[in-house]
């Protein structure tokens, strides 16, 4: 039987990948998937922090916020960014109607048949799984679902150290796929996005970091690519100043956690990290033994704590989970 998931408000670390695996999402179809991200991130109320979108799976890291009223404004809005102009005047007229009637109640029934969607882990999956799937179909001429099993979740404490070591693994995924030397030439993940220039890229990152409102975004920038990209020249440069190798060589990987080393925190980022997926929830030990106590529920009778100490170098990262097998791997995911 499946588990429950977890869907309080917070930050989420999220995985979904193409059914069997294929490698079907080009360039094309990762500029499509890139557009329909935002908008469900317009429609939700929820915040991307960054993402990457691959050739076959895609990662995102979100702020889910709490539920709270949405005005009328606020809701026209937020549906203009999933909605077509004809929908959103009759939503519109329908709504103007309603009040100038005095029937409110009629007026929140007719919205609440679409802000349920609204601050929601599973509902803003489900919306953006559905959207693509629909959208690939028609163009490829096929049927069914586009996506394998259910998505992957981890809840994330809300704090810099945490959220900053998740987003740089989740930026550094075109990097460990071999794709680009460096992660800024990537140009499907959020990362990418905020040297860009996007503004709602970069203020996602200014969240990751827990940067004070009106910081300069070149501090910021520095701060966050110290963490995502300090590797590089550790690995010698070519004449043209790229990186010789744009990933931890595996046999490095294997030699140093085999001698029961640590790898700087740079190089295990370039590596697949199952705790990252599979910890249910992570961050500092106080974090996960709160989350733990709130599903207790969830674990075995005879397990007394929740936080485990995430191995190979994350100091002070926990998660709820001991991963005992193949925390590490060398793989791309």
């Amino acid at each position: 039987m499946r588990t429950a998931r977890i869907r309080e408000p917070g930050y989420y670390h999220i995985v979904s990948r193409v059914v069997d695996r294929r490698m079907v999402l080009d360039t094309k179809e990762k500029e499509r998937f890139r557009r329909t991200l935002r908008a469900v991130e317009g429609f939700s109320g929820c915040q991307i922090l960054t993402y990457a979108i691959l050739d076959n799976h895609f990662h995102v890291l979100l702020y889910v916020p709490a539920r709270a009223e949405v005005p009328d404004e606020l809701f026209l809005d937020r549906l203009s960014h999933l909605y077509p102009p004809p929908v959103l005047h009759t939503l519109a007229q329908a709504l103007q109607t309603r009040r100038a009637e005095g029937q409110h109640a009629s007026a929140e029934t007719l919205k609440a048949a679409y802000t349920y969607r609204m601050c929601d882990l599973s509902e803003f999956m489900k919306t953006l799984k559905q959207r693509v799937t629909q959208s690939f179909n028609r163009r490829h001429g096929r049927k069914g679902t586009l996506w394998e099993e259910r998505f992957k979740s981890i809840l994330v404490e809300g704090r810099p150290g945490a959220l900053a070591t998740l987003a740089a693994y989740i930026d550094l995924n075109a990097v460990r796929a071999h794709i680009v030397a460096d992660p800024k030439e990537y140009r499907f993940c959020g990362y990418a996005e905020a040297v860009a220039g996007v503004a709602s890229a970069r203020a996602g990152l200014v969240r990751v970091l827990g940067a004070p409102d009106g910081r300069p975004w070149a501090q910021v920038a520095a701060e966050y690519r110290q963490l995502v990209y300090q590797a590089g020249t550790a690995r010698g440069l070519r004449g043209d100043g790229r990186p010789i190798r744009p990933g931890i060589a595996p046999e490095e990987v294997r030699r140093v956690l085999a001698e029961g080393g640590e790898l700087p925190l740079s190089d295990l980022l370039r590596c697949r990290v199952r705790y990252f997926t599979d910890g249910l929830a992570l961050g500092s030990q106080t974090y996960v033994d709160e989350v733990f106590q709130r599903y207790r529920a969830r674990f075995g009778a005879q397990r007394r704590t929740g936080a485990r100490p995430m191995r190979y170098g994350f100091a002070g990262l926990c998660t709820a989970r001991r991963l005992r097998l193949d925390v590490i791997t060398l793989s791309t995911a």
